[in-house]
C-alpha cells in the first residue's frame, strides 16, 4: 500500500492511494469464509457452503465492501500519524478511471484534500463586558409584572390606564399590519387616546411619539426586532378587539409560595430580597452570555488565515446533499466561514492548554442539570435517582450521540471561552439594567 499527499497550493492538497492485491486479499479470504459458514444457499447444509463458491456469488461485493474499509481505516490512520490538519474529509476526485472490479489486482484512488493552516489568535484585542446594577425601575416593573402574572385577569367593556389593549396594527402608509397587544403603561404620549375606547374603536397615532425611542416597547408592540423597529415611523391605525384587565395579586404569603415553595419566604423584606437575587443572576448570565458573543466575535472578525474556499464549498454541498443547495451554500457562506473560524480557534486553544478538557462524568451531570432545570426542580429526590440517569443515558444515546457530541461540544466551548478571558483585555464597566436592556445586540 502507498499513500501520498501532494500539496498543490498553499490551502488544498491531493491524497493518493496505491492498494496492491497483498494489502486487500487476506482481508478478502476471511471475510468471504465467515461468509460462507452463515450462508444459506440451496442445497448445502448450513454451514458447508464452499467458499469458492461465495466467492464466485459474492466476491465481487465483498472486494468493494473490503477496499472501502481499508480505504477509511488506512486515511484516517496517516492523516493522524502525520497529523495532517484537515477542512471536513477527503473528498473523491470526481474524474477517475473506471474500476474493473473482475479484473483489476492494483486499485489507485485519488482524493481532494482541503488543508488547515496553523493560526495565530489575535488575543492583543480588547473585549468590552459588562456589570449590571439593579435600578429602581427595574425592579418596580419586575414587581408590577408578578403582581399582573398571578393576578385576576377581567374583560372590562372600555378601557382604563394600564389595561391590555389587543387589536389589529395597520401602518397608515405602509405595508405593515399584524395582530398585536398594546400594553398601555408604555404609552408615553397620548396616553387619553387609549383610555376609554371599547371593541371596534380605531386609533390613529403616530407610533414614534407614541412610544418615544423605547426600542423594546416599539419590539414589543410590532413584533420586530430592535434593529427594525429603531427606523419605524409615520402614522398607524389600530382597531381596537378586545380590552384586558389584570387586578394585581396582593404581596401575601400565598403569592409567595407561589413563587417559591411553601415557606420558603415568609416576609415582603425576604420575598423582596429573593427577587432582586433572581433578577441579579439573570442579568449577570445575560452579561455573560453578551461578552461570550463578543469575545467570539472580536477574535473571528480578526483571525488572518488563508482557507481552501472552492473545496469547503464543495464539502458542504457533499456533505448536506439534499439538505442544503449550491445555491443556499453560497448565501450563507460567510456564516459558514465565521463557524469554521470559530472551529479553528477552539481547537488552537485546546491544544495549546492541556487542562482543557471534558470527562464523561461532565457530560453526563450537565445533562441531567438541564433535566431538572427543565422539571424547574432544585434537585433529584431520591426515589427518582435511578430514572433520571436512564433517561439521560437514553438521550445522551440518541441519533447515534448526536446530543452527548452536542453537550460535549458545548461544555468544551464554555471552558475555551473561560480561558481566553484569562488571555484576552477585558474592559467592564457599570451599566444599569435599564440601559444593559437597551443594548443592541
Amino acid at each position: 500500500m502507498n499513500i501520498t499527499l501532494n500539496q498543490t497550493d498553499s490551502t488544498n492538497a491531493q491524497l493518493k492511494v496505491v492498494l496492491e492485491e497483498a494489502d486487500y486479499s487476506p482481508k478478502v479470504d476471511q471475510q468471504v469464509k465467515e461468509f460462507s459458514k452463515k450462508a444459506q444457499i440451496k442445497g448445502f447444509r448450513p454451514g458447508k457452503v464452499p467458499a469458492g463458491l461465495v466467492k464466485k456469488m459474492y466476491g465481487k461485493s465483498i472486494l468493494v465492501e473490503q477496499i472501502n474499509k481499508i480505504l477509511q481505516d488506512e486515511i484516517s490512520k496517516y492523516i493522524r500519524e502525520n497529523d495532517v490538519k484537515l477542512l471536513g474529509e477527503p473528498l473523491p476526485e470526481p474524474e477517475q478511471e473506471a474500476i474493473d472490479w473482475d479484473n483489476q489486482k492494483t486499485f489507485e484512488f485519488t482524493y481532494a484534500v482541503g488543508l488547515l493552516p496553523d493560526i495565530n489568535l489575535p488575543l492583543d484585542k480588547s473585549v468590552e463586558g459588562y456589570s449590571v446594577e439593579l435600578d429602581q425601575k427595574t425592579m418596580d416593573e419586575a414587581y408590577e409584572n408578578i403582581r399582573r402574572q398571578f393576578g385576576k385577569n377581567a374583560e372590562p367593556e372600555t378601557s382604563e390606564q394600564g389595561d391590555f389593549i389587543s387589536g389589529e396594527l395597520k401602518q397608515v402608509e405602509g405595508e405593515f399590519e399584524s395582530k398585536t397587544l398594546i400594553p398601555t403603561n408604555r404609552v408615553v404620549e397620548g396616553q387619553e387616546q387609549f383610555v376609554g375606547v371599547k371593541a371596534g374603536d380605531v386609533i390613529r397615532f403616530d407610533i414614534r411619539k407614541t412610544f418615544g425611542d423605547d426600542n423594546a416597547a416599539l419590539a414589543h408592540v410590532t413584533g420586530l426586532s430592535k434593529d427594525v423597529v429603531a427606523d419605524l415611523n409615520g402614522e398607524f391605525e389600530f382597531t381596537v378587539e378586545k380590552v384586558t384587565r389584570t387586578e394585581p395579586a396582593e404581596l401575601n404569603q400565598e403569592l409567595f409560595d407561589k413563587l417559591f415553595g411553601k415557606d420558603e419566604v415568609k416576609t415582603e423584606e425576604e420575598f423582596d430580597a429573593k427577587i432582586r437575587e433572581t433578577i441579579e443572576e439573570n442579568y449577570k448570565n445575560e452579561a455573560e452570555n453578551l461578552l461570550n458573543r463578543k469575545i467570539i466575535d472580536t477574535l473571528v472578525d480578526n483571525l488572518e488565515v488563508e482557507l481552501p474556499t472552492e473545496f469547503f464549498k464543495r464539502w458542504l454541498t457533499v456533505t448536506n446533499e439534499g439538505r442544503l443547495t449550491p445555491e443556499q451554500i453560497e448565501e450563507n457562506f460567510d456564516q459558514y466561514v465565521r463557524e469554521l473560524k470559530w472551529s479553528m480557534i477552539k481547537n488552537k486553544v485546546v491544544a495549546e492548554n492541556e487542562d482543557i478538557k471534558v470527562s464523561n462524568d461532565e457530560v453526563v451531570e450537565s445533562t441531567k442539570e438541564k433535566m431538572l432545570a427543565q422539571f424547574n426542580m432544585p434537585e433529584i429526590p431520591e426515589e427518582l435517582v435511578e430514572s433520571m440517569n436512564n433517561y439521560a443515558d437514553q438521550y445522551l444515546r440518541q441519533d447515534n450521540g448526536r446530543n452527548y457530541i452536542n453537550e460535549y461540544e458545548q461544555l468544551l466551548a464554555e471552558k475555551v471561552l473561560t480561558k481566553l478571558k484569562e488571555q484576552l483585555t477585558v474592559v467592564e464597566q457599570t451599566i444599569t439594567a435599564e440601559d444593559f436592556r437597551n443594548l443592541s445586540f
